[in-house]
């Protein structure tokens, strides 16, 4: 009933954004009576098109699921651009009456209509930019994390970061191996998975998360659970993970031997994951529990930079957290901000550096517009005190 409820409440805001879209660009698109009517069709099969691609997770016959959700994603990467655009239009025009009004200048027709026109078209070209750039190879980012006595023998330790993949109806296995070949091309000494691989049930996408088992580090790959893995069978994926040769960390910890030298790698569950099972309350303090003291680089691979207050407490070095994408694409880069402390890159809190990866695949509609995807290559250097 709930989800009938919330169901209906998001159909009716999508349509009240598509009569406002209509509204205000219809009419003045410098066209022909049939060009209007064909524009207002589109409005309205978009209307429909957005919330049967958010449930078409639920149609089980493939490839049917699949095509619904990639034409409904695609629908709602266009209604964003089109719908942002519009707004930025509209403030263009009040700023002409405002000026018209103070005597400055007035509001010419030809930009109205030709500005009527470029917003689809502009939207078009955006949609396509984001899906290319969505569905590239995710390239390698290469970051120095100075570290505060480090061990000798860890300057230059290199941990390759993926999250945020996202298997599911429009990511699938060629997908998956293109990522994996480029992890393994970096040599890593540790592989750090940081949630939300999957969009799915074990059953449905297991043959599609195969390739991550071929994933190659000196110290083994590490994942923790993101939201998505709860809302797709967590306890499953967590089996499945484990059988594809992954070290699952459950607010847990290990110490890695390199070269003689000795780090702590621990992990936390999702940062709400304690809201869909009490067992996986997230918790960096237990994660770092019983580590040894004297051991100064303390790694927390935690799925939400929210964890970041409560790993910095804990005494952790270096938290790698995944979940915002950057925002992915306009206009949600604005907002993720006020959720999240950190959006991406390299960050500090206190004595905790924070690295928050844009994601290696996306949510959702396939598109990224300044929010690029990455392989992160994080490399620890020892930090030097000024002198």
């Amino acid at each position: 009933m709930l989800r009938s409820a919330f169901f209906i409440r998001l159909i009716s805001i999508i349509t009240l954004l598509h009569v406002y879209i209509g509204v205000r660009l219809i009419s003045d698109l410098p066209v022909g009576a049939p060009y209007k009517w064909l524009g207002g069709l589109l409005l309205v099969v978009s209307v429909f098109l957005i919330p049967l691609g958010m449930a078409a997770r639920t149609i089980k016959k493939q490839p049917l699921s699949d095509l619904l959700a990639w034409i409904g994603y695609l629908a709602i990467g266009l209604f964003s651009s089109l719908l942002v655009l519009t707004v930025l239009r509209d403030i263009l025009l009040l700023l002409y009456v405002v000026n018209r009004l103070r005597g400055i200048a007035s509001t010419p027709y030809d930009f109205i209509s030709v500005s009527a026109l470029c917003v689809p078209a502009l939207a078009v070209l955006l949609t396509l930019l984001g899906v290319y750039y969505a569905r590239r190879n995710a390239p390698v980012k290469i970051i120095d994390v100075p570290i505060p006595g480090l061990a000798a023998a860890l300057h230059g330790f290199k941990i390759v970061q993926i999250t945020d993949i996202h298997i599911g109806p429009t990511i699938k296995r060629g997908y998956v191996e293109k990522i994996v070949a480029t992890v393994n091309g970096l040599k890593a000494d540790l592989i750090a998975v940081t949630g939300d691989v999957v969009d799915g049930t074990v059953p449905r996408l297991a043959a599609d998360a195969q390739p991550l088992g071929a994933l190659s580090a000196r110290h083994g790959t590490f994942f923790v659970t993101g939201n998505h893995e709860y809302y797709s069978g967590a306890d499953e994926w967590i089996v499945e993970f484990r059988r594809l040769g992954f070290r699952v960390l459950m607010n847990e910890h290990v110490v890695v031997n390199h070269d003689g030298a000795h780090a702590v790698v621990a992990g936390v569950t999702d940062y709400n994951a304690g809201n869909v099972d009490p067992a996986h309350m997230s918790s960096p303090a237990k994660a770092i529990q019983g580590a040894p003291r004297d051991i100064p680089f303390r790694l927390l691979l935690a799925h939400q930079p929210r964890s970041a207050a409560a790993a910095s407490e804990a005494g952790f070095t270096l938290q790698l957290s995944g979940h915002t994408h950057g925002g992915q694409f306009l206009p949600w880069m604005f907002f993720i901000r006020f959720q999240q402390p950190f959006v991406h890159g390299l960050g500090k809190l206190n004595d905790l550096w924070v690295y928050t990866s844009r994601g290696t695949g996306y949510w959702g509609p396939p598109v990224r517009l300044a929010a690029p995807s990455e392989v992160t290559l994080l490399r620890l250097v020892a930090d030097q005190p000024a002198v």
